[in-house]
């Protein structure tokens, strides 16, 4: 992988982050998120690990 591959990776990571906690809470735990897992799922989402 390289270095702009890498910087669209940590790009979309904080993206998909920002984007689940500002998910309403009603709608999160509709979808079956907790908002406080926003890190752990992102990094999922992302990375697949």
């Amino acid at each position: 992988m390289n270095f702009l591959d890498q910087l669209q990776k940590r790009a979309d990571y904080y993206r998909t982050v920002r984007e689940i906690s500002r998910l309403p809470l009603d709608t999160a735990l509709d979808l079956g998120i907790y908002p406080g897992d926003a890190r752990e799922l992102a990094h999922r989402a992302v990375y697949g690990k």
